[in-house]
């Protein structure tokens, strides 16, 4: 009896082992179980339809990958609002010939809800990765009752069409999943928008975040319509009155378009050599793709930085202070009112995104020049522009109302269209006549006198400079001669510190030691003594005294003078009685004190302090050594940027240099300058996203280690965010259970922030931008820039790294 037993399980086992095997099409008569690891396949094996489960969810869902590619890519899923709670689904053809999944009870969970007879239903999966639903009684397999390209999810693969099709009532987008744990249906919709002037659209609930600009015949009006020079893709797209449809023709290499739950399009190819996926293509690939982000009546430069946001001409801010504090979401008023007249005139905007359709009125028959005639009848009609449609001369089209969403094209195979904005007779005369008197100037003025200009400039800035330094090296001077930054007597030092006691010494950095220091009237200081041991020198030393004292910011550290009296250079500054940043963030008891709002607040004091220094003082400078250790705190906790000794200024426009003297601190050098030497303004925003993912976290970015992997701080944080475990990289003292919005916008800004490659990263006004707004939508960050890659540059190896924070000068980097 127990033998038998024995082999009736066996033959259980075995039968159950033989339905695990793949079948190529689903009939009444056979299904997929999940459980038993069944598939529906390809003919050419390329993909499979079967049961998964999303990442660490453990709910079940029905759905289509490719079947060789790991980890799992998922293109379509059946129930991704009703999933299911165990492995007991199953998928089979109905009754009534409909696709069915059915749960473990038998309850119908999804359904192609096809209403039409069916005399032999067949479910087969193509090689494009289409499921189709045939009938196998009429017209073979070439006809389908069915298909799951109709009904996409959050993927466009070559062949699906997205867009109206009127024969058969379909209106086809993506919509994104809800998290990568999670395929029910997300926040974000990618969509071609139907109207006379199709474009695509992503919106956030029923809120646009991107338009690509309208369709006029030929190309979408902005800077890159999908890729025409990648062989992946091949783009196509059907305008007429039956349909508007836009599809990818298969190409050389497995693609696919997805809309992310963040928000973003992206764009992948399969790499055969490294077998990943590479993202080759963002549809929201800068700010100004970000819908009306300058308001009404605003245009949007990308070229502009840091400012982006500028009015139309004619135009004035609705708020002056509003804009000037880079939030340009008010928009724009005329300066003077239309006539309504035919004294009204016109200015051509060449190379722009064209504005939104909300009011509008086109005629296809009508030409440009008839079209500012009918523009002008109209006191309602503010610009107007040719329509173009199929790439013919005629055309016309109107805007009533303030005009929205207009961005400056930098592709100038992009610039085919000219809007015409309709201003004031007044206006129109100023602009006239501010032209004339440019034009008479550049005629009259010869290169000689501007050249002479330029060269009495040049010697005059050197010599303002070469008498503020030898007023400070020879000591001469005292406080009523230079008030920026007073010389101070030994003497009175001395007495400050008491004679530079032990007890007064409070901390010791690159330049020397600093002591804590009260003067005659009461105010307290910290003064920083250049040690003769010092890797910094008089170079440092001037170039503090010459930068500090220019600057003046709530976020600075104020310098209130300095000593060169002998052999001695000290620097004397503002007391920051709460010591630096690092002893906070980095110490077991204090960092308790540091919730999770107050590290927002000195997060976004950094960042207006950096935005400070790079854009809004008279100097452009770069910090070049930012570190939790040179932000300094106050009694209320705020972040002063310290520590100027290193900083580099920018003259005339320029925006990159190359040094082969490279200072810093590893751990918080961008890869680009500590490998290279190249040296920009974004070096100092690397460095503002690792103290942001320090703030974050609680541990230094140097002394990170993992078990599971050899990335650093910065390889953590990418890692868990991809994952969607951001909560788990937050310092447990904030005992989070879910992440505030406030600091997930942070972590989401730092990542932003130490991307590889400088251009990937924002400047520091957008960060400010960023962080302030939570209507933005950010992108998706990329891969950082990791610290061992640095290392292993330089010549070092990681087994051999000292955790303490290590300071590099003057390396040569390699050829």
């Amino acid at each position: 009896m127990k033998k038998v037993v024995i082999t009736i399980f066996a033959l259980a086992f075995l039968w159950n082992l033989e339905k695990t095997y793949a079948v190529d099409a689903l009939t009444q008569t056979s299904s997929i179980v999940d459980g038993y690891g069944q598939q529906l396949l390809s003919a050419d094996k390329m993909f499979c339809l079967g049961f998964f489960s999303p990442r660490r969810s453990k709910r079940r869902y029905a759905g289509i990958w490719y079947k060789h590619i790991a980890p799992r890519t998922v293109v379509w899923v059946a129930n991704r609002d009703n999933p299911l709670d165990d492995i007991r689904g199953n998928l089979t053809i109905g009754a009534d010939g409909n696709i069915v999944l059915f749960d473990g009870a038998g309850n119908r969970i999804w359904s192609t809800n096809v209403y039409r007879s069916i005399e032999e239903p067949i479910a087969k999966l193509l090689d494009s990765g289409n499921l189709v639903l045939m009938d196998g009684k009429k017209s073979g397999y070439g006809s389908y009752i069915w298909q799951s390209f109709d009904y996409p999810t959050d993927t466009l693969l070559p062949g699906m069409k997205l867009g109206w099709d009127r024969n058969s009532g379909l209106n086809r987008y993506l919509t994104s999943w809800n998290s990568a744990d999670d395929p029910s249906l997300g926040n974000f919709t990618y969509s071609l928008d139907h109207n006379e002037f199709p474009e695509f659209v992503i919106r956030q609930g029923m809120n646009i975040t991107f338009r690509s600009g309208i369709w006029n015949g030929i190309r979408f009006n902005s800077d890159d319509w999908i890729l025409n020079e990648i062989t992946a893709f091949r783009p196509q797209i059907s305008v007429s009155s039956n349909e508007v449809l836009y599809w990818d023709e298969p190409g050389d290499r497995l693609s696919r378009l997805i809309m992310m739950s963040d928000g973003q399009l992206q764009t992948y190819i399969w790499d055969h050599q490294h077998f990943k996926w590479i993202g080759i293509y963002e549809i929201r690939k800068d700010f100004c793709d970000n819908y009306g982000v300058c308001g009404m009546n605003g245009v949007c430069d990308i070229k502009d930085v840091p400012v982006y946001c500028d009015c139309l001409k004619g135009f004035t801010p609705m708020s002056t202070e509003e804009w000037e504090s880079f939030n340009w979401s008010g928009g724009c008023i005329r300066r003077t009112p239309l006539n309504c007249t035919q004294r009204d005139g016109f200015r051509k905007l060449s190379c722009v995104k064209l504005p939104m359709l909300l009011q509008f009125w086109s005629n296809n028959n009508t030409d440009i020049d008839e079209c500012r005639e009918e523009c002008l009848k109209n006191c309602s009609c503010t610009a107007y522009a040719n329509s173009a449609m199929n790439g013919g001369p005629h055309g016309c089209l109107l805007w009533f109302g303030d005009l929205f969403d207009i961005r400056l094209l930098i592709n100038e195979e992009a610039c085919q269209l000219d809007l015409y904005l309709r201003l004031a007779a007044s206006e129109i005369d100023v602009i006239a006549k501010a032209s004339k008197r440019i034009k008479r100037a550049l005629i009259i003025s010869a290169p000689l006198a501007l050249l002479l200009l330029c060269i009495i400039f040049y010697l005059f800035h050197k010599y303002v400079k070469w008498r503020i330094v030898t007023r400070l090296v020879a000591g001469r001077g005292n406080h009523n001669e230079n008030h920026a930054s007073p010389l101070f007597d030994i003497d009175t030092i001395l007495a400050a510190t008491n004679n530079f006691s032990i007890e007064n010494k409070i901390g010791e950095g690159g330049f020397g030691p600093v002591y804590r220091g009260k003067l005659p009237l009461g105010q307290e200081i910290a003064v920083k003594r250049l040690s003769k041991t010092s890797k910094q020198g008089i170079s440092e030393f001037m170039n503090e005294v010459g930068l500090v004292s220019k600057l003046q910011h709530r976020n600075l550290v104020s310098v209130l003078g300095g000593c060169t009296q002998g052999e001695e250079r000290m620097l004397v500054y503002e007391y920051m009685p709460n010591s630096s940043l690092d002893h906070f963030i980095f110490d077991t008891a204090h960092k308790k004190l540091l919730k999770w709002r107050k590290r927002y607040e000195i997060i976004m004091g950094i960042a207006r302090g950096l935005l400070y220094l790079h854009q809004d003082s008279k100097l452009t400078i770069i910090h070049r050594d930012l570190k939790t250790s040179n932000i300094l705190l106050d009694n209320e906790l705020n972040p002063k940027i310290s520590d100027f000794g290193l900083a580099h200024v920018f003259e005339g426009d320029q925006s990159t240099v190359t040094t082969k003297r490279i200072v810093g601190t590893v751990g918080y050098m961008s890869p680009e300058y500590a490998i290279n030497g190249l040296l920009s303004l974004k070096s100092d925003v690397f460095s503002f996203g690792v103290i942001v993912l320090e703030i974050l976290s609680g541990t230094r970015n140097n002394n990170f280690k993992d078990p599971d992997h050899d990335h650093n701080l910065l390889g953590q944080a990418w890692k868990l965010w991809n994952e969607g475990r951001a909560v788990e990289f937050m310092d447990v003292n904030l005992a989070l259970t879910t992440i505030p919005l406030e600091l997930q916008r942070c972590l989401h800004v730092g990542l932003l922030c130490v991307q590889k490659v400088p251009k990937d990263r924002p400047s520091m006004s957008s960060v400010v931008f960023m962080l302030s707004h939570e209507s933005i939508t950010l992108a998706q960050p990329k891969k950082p820039g990791f610290f061992e890659e640095v290392l292993e540059s330089l010549g070092y190896n990681k087994e051999f790294f000292s955790n303490n924070s290590m300071t590099i000068t003057q390396l040569e980097p390699r050829s």
